[in-house]
């Protein structure tokens, strides 16, 4: 005989739970019907992770960060969402570093590189606006008026100028003389003000100035 530990009834030896309270049989149902499946750990496998790594290459990483991120969402994996984000923020918080210290920082080297750029722009400007005469007999009134989409990509905008509106980027300083017959070309330099210290100007050689209209000094 045994003796039920709720109730203190004494039953068979054979029998599995306690006639009148059924302790036994209400305990196992009890456990199956509370006991839920442990959660399954969802895998998207290593394509998705390498994706979701390329989101890190500049510019082309914006893509690759997109596909990450949604194949995180569709398939709930938190990881592969944060590495598609952080490469898009990578690329975004890189370029506007780049965009920053290029055109609004002052000093240091990128203000030297920005002169260096203006000088070898200039030096072309000169060739350019001395073609513009030979086949047209008189220098140009403005800049606006060479060929810009020529085979020698010419590019007249001032890379030292801070000035700049929406789309808008300020050409170098030109300026005919009365006569007509000299000019004065320069970059205006971080202030934009022509004629002033920070100017810069061409470096050809004074030989080669008394073949051109260029004119350094007013």
């Amino acid at each position: 005989m045994k003796k039920c530990d709720n109730c203190g009834l004494e039953n068979d030896d054979d029998e599995v739970c306690c006639r009148v309270c059924d302790k036994t049989e209400f305990k196992a149902m009890t456990s199956d019907q509370s006991s839920t499946p442990p959660p399954v750990k969802k895998s998207v496998g290593c394509l998705a992770y390498a994706i979701g790594g390329a989101s890190f290459i500049p510019v082309f990483g914006l893509v690759f960060g997109i596909i990450a991120i949604v194949w995180g969402v569709a398939r709930q994996v938190r990881s592969l969402i944060i590495l598609g984000a952080g490469g898009i923020l990578f690329t975004i918080v890189l370029y506007s570093a780049l965009f920053y210290f290029g055109f609004h920082q002052r000093g240091g080297i990128y203000d030297k590189l920005r002169s260096q750029m203006a000088t070898n722009m200039l030096n072309s400007a000169i060739k350019e606006v001395e073609y513009y005469k030979i086949q047209h007999g008189h220098y140009p009134n403005s800049l606006r008026d060479l060929d810009t989409k020529g085979p020698n990509n010419l590019s007249l905008y001032d890379p030292t100028s801070m000035e700049r509106k929406g789309t808008n980027e300020p050409y170098f300083f030109y300026e005919l003389d009365a006569s007509g017959t000299s000019y004065f070309l320069r970059s205006v330099g971080p202030d934009g003000i022509p004629f002033t210290t920070d100017d810069i100007l061409p470096t050809i050689s004074e030989e080669e100035r008394k073949h051109t209209g260029l004119k350094l000094v007013r």
